[in-house]
């Protein structure tokens, strides 16, 4: 797997650049805050506690609002594998599943430890981040995909039947390598899904999803980001229940106003991945703005956590971070952290030779982002 050339990149197009990565990030978590207290709702439920309206603000859980669970902690740890993956490159080893797999195993030690273990110099700073050893409702299927340290490929996935929708919002970040060709984007989210969901719509869903993604960052449309994925993705095998989720969430947009029962039916009962996208393409496209829709993906009782966080991450991308709203941001759990590797991340896209190239590599960089061996 090899990456393209990456974009000439100017101070307006780096400026643009990293404001869609705090966009896509922030607004995922925003996304997952939000719907993670009424997960485990029905809509009539969520309906009765909040009113016809269902969740207008931030709700507390885990003793304080603005929380996130295991959905935006593996993105966080997706973006320090990318990283890592770029930064290793220059040794020569160049097999991003392998440093996504090795930053996973890292998340997965934060759901075991008690906190950060200092005298591991290779995990690198975002392991040592305190708030990240929160055990945030991870799933089995993460659990025992990580649960050891053989890594789950496509020829021998991790829980082959798994298809749940917890495994599409970590690939949010992959669409945020806008300097490589599409296909390849996809390859790699499908490739990294298999690490711990085996099922090939849980696969193929992570990979539609980062396309639509990385069109958005390159500065598509919603419209067209769709179709674009839609266009590679049918030269997939298998790649029926996601393309049709992704055309029923075209067709439902024009249907009417946008409703919570709308999204219910594209979500699915079944809580399958290319239900949850599909709920959140719709949700984004409908959106007046972004807290209409954020408010409209997490009002359900389908799998709010994951379609919010999957809804934010496209409205995030496609508009960069000053779109998200303040009082939310305000609020987050793990703002300064997110907004840290954000920032790093699109340092890294766009200064990356100047960082650990030929001409010599940032000890602190390296300190941050260890190159394993």
């Amino acid at each position: 797997m090899s990456a393209t050339a990456g974009p000439v990149w100017g101070r307006s197009e780096q400026q643009d650049f990293r404001s869609r990565v705090r966009g896509t990030l922030l607004g995922a978590a925003v996304g997952d805050a939000l719907g993670a207290p009424v997960d485990p709702l029905s809509a009539e439920e969520i309906q009765a506690a909040h009113g016809p309206e269902g969740v207008a603000d931030l709700l507390p859980a885990h003793g304080r609002r603005g929380t996130v669970t295991h959905l935006t902690q593996l993105t966080l740890f997706t973006v320090d594998g990318l990283i890592r993956a770029q930064v290793r490159r220059d040794t020569g080893a160049w097999h991003p599943p392998t440093d996504l797999h090795r930053a996973y195993l890292r998340w997965a030690a934060t759901q075991r430890d008690w906190g950060p273990d200092e005298r591991r110099a290779e995990d690198g700073w975002l392991a040592r981040e305190e708030w990240l050893y929160a055990r945030r409702e991870p799933t089995r299927a993460l659990l025992l995909g990580l649960g050891d340290t053989t890594m789950g490929t496509l020829d021998a996935p991790k829980n082959p039947a798994d298809a749940g929708p917890e495994v599409v919002p970590r690939s949010a970040p992959f669409g945020l390598l806008v300097g490589w060709e599409p296909q390849l984007v996809a390859q790699l989210a499908v490739e990294c899904a298999a690490q711990t969901h085996g099922h090939p719509e849980a696969c193929l869903t992570a990979g539609a999803y980062a396309l639509v993604v990385h069109a958005l960052a390159r500065g598509d449309s919603l419209d067209g980001a769709v179709q674009r994925a839609l266009a590679l993705m049918a030269a997939r095998p298998g790649h029926e229940p996601v393309t049709d989720a992704l055309r029923r969430a075209l067709g439902t947009v024009r249907q009417g106003l946008p409703a919570p029962d709308r999204v219910e039916e594209l979500a699915g009962a079944d809580r399958r991945a290319p239900g949850a996208l599909a709920a959140a393409v719709y949700c984004a496209l409908v959106a007046e703005d972004v807290r209409h829709g954020l408010r409209l993906a997490v009002g359900h009782g389908a799998a709010s956590a994951a379609v919010g966080a999957l809804t934010g991450g496209l409205l995030g991308a496609l508009h960069g971070e000053t779109a998200l709203p303040p009082a939310w941001l305000a609020e987050l759990e793990g703002r300064p952290t997110i907004l840290e590797l954000a920032d790093d991340f699109a340092m890294e896209m766009t200064q990356g030779p100047a960082l650990h190239g030929p001409a010599g590599a940032s000890p602190g960089w390296l300190a941050r982002y260890p190159r394993a061996v």
